[in-house]
């Protein structure tokens, strides 16, 4: 009997800690940090208020937990540290970076649309001698490879019955490209966001923007596995972006000083340019359109093999 007593104990004791396991392991503690991009260029007004305000310092630390706002302006390396976890957010993130990083397995999901700037994405050139996109044929155009813009040259260009294969193109940074556009090493360049105010004001044109041709699509990623363990989180960093777009509305003239000081622009150069903007963070059919046209212009230049369901990485409904 005695023995039948502490067999009887010994499972209600198991039961228990076996009980005690499972609700530890079901609710996940609050991180201690949470690491979201900071990406100010070409002009993301929302992330600039978010970090001028301190609106996702002032909401998590709530829960005492601090944020870090690494400044990481490259996609490919944004998402190399979402995928090792040195990253919870990408913070404007260009839909090709995500779409590459999705493809090569990094756990990343699309949580909202950043911007849509169509009108903002350029190619330009000095030389006179060309005036259409299709006299670009036999030049040579300087641009940041596997990017929007790049995507901008491949659509222009078959606007007008051209290919990639019609002109010379040389991957390359866009300052670097603009300073070789105009020592004449490079016959136009792929512009985008402050560097198109500059380089007209130094006498380059504007032979098309993306209008008509893409919507240039940045979006707002969220590390998967930090989606998992933390919805609730990933709400509260949403409900903050969104309040980011209320203070802009309501406080226009504060927050086009808090663009200018930031990014060096004038107050006169970011009221030209902020219209060119939409900050509309909810997904529409057509934004997954254009992140389907993204992974075709992927494909189609051999910067992507294995092609993947776009639905798979947009998370929609958080809660």
């Amino acid at each position: 009997m005695r023995k039948i007593v502490a067999l009887v104990m010994l499972l209600l004791l198991l039961s228990g800690l076996l009980a005690g396991c499972s609700r530890s392991s079901s609710t996940a503690e609050k991180p201690a940090e949470i690491n979201i991009s900071y990406v100010k260029l070409p002009l993301n007004v929302p992330t600039i208020v978010e970090k001028k305000l301190n609106l996702f310092e002032k909401e998590f630390a709530k829960d005492g937990i601090q944020v870090v706002s690494p400044e990481i302006t490259e996609g490919s390396k944004m998402t190399a540290a979402l995928a090792a976890g040195s990253l919870d957010f990408c913070n404007a993130l260009g839909g090709t970076s995500a779409i590459l990083a999705a493809a090569n397995g990094v756990d990343l999901k699309i949580i909202g649309i950043y911007s849509r700037a169509p009108k903002a994405f350029t190619i330009m050139t000095v030389d006179p001698e060309i005036e259409k996109i299709k006299d670009l044929k036999g030049k040579t155009i300087a641009g940041p490879k596997g990017t929007i813009l790049h995507q901008l040259l491949l659509g222009a260009l078959a606007g007008a019955g051209q290919s990639m294969a019609d002109v010379d193109y040389v991957d390359m940074a866009i300052p670097e490209g603009v300073a070789a556009m105009f020592a004449g090493s490079v016959d136009a360049a792929l512009v985008a966001g402050p560097e198109v105010i500059r380089a007209q004001k130094s006498g380059a044109r504007v032979l098309t923007t993306g209008e008509g041709i893409l919507d240039a699509t940045i979006v707002i990623a969220v590390s998967g596995e930090f989606l998992n363990r933390y919805p609730d989180l990933v709400q509260r960093y949403l409900d903050v972006h969104h309040q980011s777009l209320e203070i802009m509305e309501e406080r226009p003239e504060e927050v086009k000083q808090m663009a200018a000081e930031e990014t060096g622009l004038s107050l006169e150069e970011v009221e030209e340019m902020l219209p060119l903007y939409d900050f509309t963070p909810a997904i529409s059919e057509k934004d997954i359109v254009e992140l389907e046209k993204t992974q075709d212009f992927l494909m189609e230049n051999g910067m992507l093999e294995n092609r993947i369901d776009i639905g798979d990485i947009i998370i929609e409904q958080i809660k």
